[in-house]
């Protein structure tokens, strides 16, 4: 452990996916990105350069529907959430990215994971490590894990429904419906200096739009490390 939160190294190599969700979606694949040491200044221009190219590709794309996305629409269909009540991170980015406004620009980092999101169609999220107790691990919720979020500008404590795939810390759920909202605890700011980033894939067997997300990554934040997490090995 660092002074604050969890060490990335450890984040990495401790953190797991439940038996449950493979058993499940055995197609399933997550690739996860950590770091001590990220300067968001140095981001500035390669992440509002690939912010703007994520919105033109959106934009060309239009209401197409990407295979992998497609495929994270069923995943939540089988779930019970349609998408009038929730949509994969992915998917909402892009429809945003689509429209007249678009996204608003956050931080840096922020706007980095979500172009490179976009731009290689898969749900990424990213989490402040200064504010992650304990590992990552997503499994199938009980119902009664607290997760803290805001309604109408004021904090609340929300809870997922029974059986919805929930990535949890040790104070409770950091993400829920899989990559569909990130509890505003450990979300990413202005300030964070210790990041990791989570990146689902449903795309088997190649899962090369994860890939090639979490090269994009690598080669423009040093010293971030990776391991991925399957059904079949761990590495």
């Amino acid at each position: 452990m660092t002074a604050n939160g969890i060490a990335a190294t450890d984040w990495l190599e401790r953190s797991t996916v439940d038996a449950a969700v493979f058993a499940r979606w055995p197609d399933y694949r997550v690739t996860l990105l950590a770091t001590d040491a990220v300067d968001q200044s140095t981001l500035e221009a390669v992440a509002a350069q690939l912010f703007d190219e994520a919105h033109r590709r959106a934009r060309a794309a239009g209401d197409e529907v990407l295979s992998h996305v497609a495929k994270w629409r069923d995943a939540y269909l089988d779930f019970g959430v349609k998408p009038r009540v929730g949509r994969p991170s992915v998917d909402a980015l892009l429809r945003r990215a689509a429209g007249e406004q678009g996204l608003p620009r956050i931080n840096p980092l922020v706007d980095l994971y979500n172009a490179i999101s976009m731009c290689h169609a898969v749900p990424i999220g990213g989490e402040d490590l200064d504010h992650y107790e304990g590992t990552a691990r997503l499994l199938l919720a009980s119902g009664g894990e607290p997760f803290h979020t805001s309604a109408n500008g004021e904090p609340v404590v929300d809870h997922p429904d029974a059986g919805e795939p929930v990535w949890v810390d040790d104070l409770g759920v950091t993400c829920r419906r899989w990559n569909w909202r990130q509890t505003s605890r450990t979300a990413i700011s202005a300030v964070t200096t210790r990041a990791a980033f989570i990146i689902d894939s449903l795309e088997a067997p190649d899962h090369h739009g994860a890939d090639a997300a979490a090269a994009h990554l690598v080669s423009l934040i040093p010293g971030l490390r990776a391991r991925t997490i399957s059904g079949v090995t761990t590495c």
